[in-house]
């Protein structure tokens, strides 16, 4: 029997760390196969662009995951870069109201675990603080299956207040969605099995870190400074993209070679390429974002609701500036914006605080995020549009003097895909419809089941050990 061939599309996040595993599996015999990673543009690593100027390192897309999902920590050893990693220092403020709030200790995703901090903050009324408090009698809002909001689920529990004013720019920093329209069973599962478990979120999460800091205390670890929650490299995410790039197989990866058609053709699939090649692959996984992976079943109306997911576009604006610059020094990382307040920006990381490599001693390194849901025609203004926009709200904040010594903006059009509610069922029926007609081809990637960085190579990897399994 001839070897199966695998076609991996995109070379983002879910496209190089699939092509990774596959090629491991195939070296360790595991599966007779030989796979081809295409991409469309001449470069690996899809959002992740890291730009280098003047001992800067500037992240152009992400710039960090979540350290508590395993499977980048994985991957990193798995390359060989595990002593490359760097946690983040912390210290996050929401502005409101033309202020900046520390973020209130013991605050989970916006949920109190502490009482004291979430009483003394000046974030919310003391009405709005009672309205949070009745979590703790109220009954189960939300029934067993059934999917809802994230904005009406977190309303319901705690009460329009913390929502606004807390919950909703920390999700909207994540998603740049509506969080009013955003799939509670799509983007946080767990909180509804927390009220499903514990009836209250605020007993559930204390609940949930008495256990995770009861483990913690029994291990050996030496005492020190409080790890932060997120991860990054010393060098920037480029060169994780550059390290799982050298990893490769050369003739295995394709470059500049855009996917238009796939076609069946008996029991395999042929591939149709923008500069007119064609290759015949027995399995194909599809990583591109939602919008190319509908356009490649050109005749199937069975793709339409893959099509339709809402796409959000954002902007990263880093300017660099000396430290004296900045009138008004903030001890602490960066800040979100409540909904509620009138600035252009959603969020503003101060990176050399953040990440210490980032910047060289003696220098601030800004950098703002704009575009949300439903109000996004900002990123498409020219870039002298943008900067005076996001200089003026930085003034505001901390009082800088003087232009920066130099910017990067980097514009993602339709870049943020918005699970908006009922997608998991939406995206169930479309797989159910792609496994009969096209067996052997799959949807993997951030517009299906997680956007972050490492939801995106748990994605890879469920799919190859599913073609192993095959």
């Amino acid at each position: 029997m001839p070897k199966q061939r695998i076609a991996v599309i995109g070379g983002g996040m879910t496209g190089i760390s699939a092509a990774f595993y596959l090629q491991e599996e195939i070296k360790a015999q595991r599966i007779d196969a030989e796979y081809v990673l295409y991409e469309a543009n001449d470069r690996l690593g899809g959002r992740i662009q890291t730009d280098y100027t003047d001992g800067f390192i500037i992240e152009q897309g992400p710039d960090s995951f979540l350290a508590r999902k395993t499977s980048m920590t994985e991957l990193a050893k798995d390359i060989g870069m595990a002593d490359e990693l760097v946690d983040n220092a912390s210290g996050a403020f929401i502005l409101h109201q033309n202020k900046l709030f520390p973020m209130p200790e013991g605050a989970v995703m916006g949920i109190p675990t502490q009482w004291l901090p979430f009483i003394k903050t000046g974030l919310f009324s003391p009405k709005g603080k009672a309205r949070a408090a009745f979590d703790l009698v109220l009954p189960k809002t939300t029934e067993e299956g059934v999917d809802l909001s994230l904005g009406h689920f977190f309303r319901n529990r705690l009460g329009n207040e913390v929502v606004d004013h807390l919950i909703e720019p920390l999700l909207s920093g994540i998603y740049a969605g509506n969080i009013d329209r955003l799939s509670l069973q799509a983007t946080f599962p767990q909180f509804q099995q927390m009220e499903a478990k514990y009836r209250s979120l605020i007993l559930g999460m204390k609940t949930s870190m008495a256990k995770n800091q009861g483990g913690q205390a029994s291990s050996k670890e030496p005492k020190g400074k409080k790890k932060g929650m997120f991860l990054t490299f010393q060098g920037g995410l480029q060169t994780m993209v550059d390290r799982v790039e050298e990893k490769l197989d050369d003739d295995s990866v394709k470059k500049n070679m855009a996917l238009i058609k796939i076609e069946k053709e008996s029991e395999r699939y042929r591939l149709f390429f923008e500069d007119g090649s064609e290759d015949l692959v027995d399995r194909v996984l599809l990583t591109t974002p939602h919008q190319h992976a509908s356009s490649v079943f050109q005749s199937e109306t069975f793709m339409k609701p893959i099509k339709e997911i809402p796409a959000t576009s954002v902007a990263t604006v880093a300017l660099a500036y000396p430290k004296e610059a900045i009138k008004k020094d903030i001890d602490g990382t960066g800040f979100v914006v409540s909904k509620k307040t009138n600035y252009s920006i959603t969020a503003c990381t101060w990176t050399h605080k953040k990440w210490k490599h980032s910047a060289p001693e003696g220098y601030a390194l800004l950098r703002a995020y704009i575009g949300k849901a439903g109000d996004d025609k900002i990123v498409g203004e020219p870039d002298e549009v943008i900067l005076d926009k996001v200089k003026q709200d930085l003034d505001h904040i901390m009082k800088i003097d003087g232009d920066p010594l130099f910017y990067r903006i980097k514009r993602w059009k339709e870049s943020m895909p918005q699970y908006e509610v009922g997608h998991l069922e939406r995206l169930k029926v479309v797989r159910q419809n792609l496994a009969s007609k096209y067996p052997g081809v799959r949807l993997v990637g951030a517009s299906y089941n997680g956007i972050g960085l490492p939801d995106c190579i748990d994605q890879a990897k469920t799919a190859v050990k599913e073609l192993v399994n095959e």
